[in-house]
């Protein structure tokens, strides 16, 4: 069966499963020689997204997704921004069952900038993957500076809500 790796926030299962319906399962993984980035621009300036990047020695930890069918990530696709926000990359995940090869979404080239941060409600959305992540992990995404405040319609644009993820 395919995989799919989420280390944003589709990290919250239940986000998952509203945009591409029940999985499988999901299980801890970790794409190693990589590190968690928030230099993904969102729509709205100075907002960011969740993004992975090549770092040696480094390690992002997420929920690994085993999908019901192939073309799961496809219906993933217009969430990620595929193909112009975001590019499909096949990695090894590393699980307690070994390495385990799944879509992974990284920031397509010229869609990222620096001196962003994620908004308050999208950083909660990470937050809520807890059961994927070690106490150390979670606690430096609990850690990040998010953005505060946000009108309602500036969370819209940004696909979110006031509402805290399950």
């Amino acid at each position: 069966m395919p995989y799919y790796f989420a280390y944003g926030s589709n990290m919250n299962p239940a986000r998952v499963e509203a945009r591409i319906g029940a999985t499988r399962r999901a299980l801890p993984g970790v794409l190693a020689e990589h590190t968690l980035r928030f230099d993904k621009a969102s729509r709205v300036a100075g907002i960011s997204h969740a993004n992975v990047g090549p770092a040696p020695g480094g390690r992002v930890e997420g929920a690994l997704f085993e999908l019901l069918a192939p073309e799961q990530i496809e219906c993933m696709d217009p969430f990620e921004g595929y193909p112009h926000d975001y590019d499909r990359h096949r990695l090894p995940i590393h699980t307690e069952h070994g390495a385990i090869e799944a879509w992974v979404y990284i920031a397509a080239p010229g869609t990222t900038a620096t001196s962003l941060r994620p908004a308050r409600e999208y950083l909660a959305h990470l937050l809520a993957g807890e059961a994927f992540l070690s106490p150390a992990y979670h606690a430096r995404l609990a850690e990040v500076e998010a953005v505060h405040g946000l009108d309602d319609e500036t969370l819209t644009a940004l696909g979110l809500s006031r509402h805290t993820p399950r």
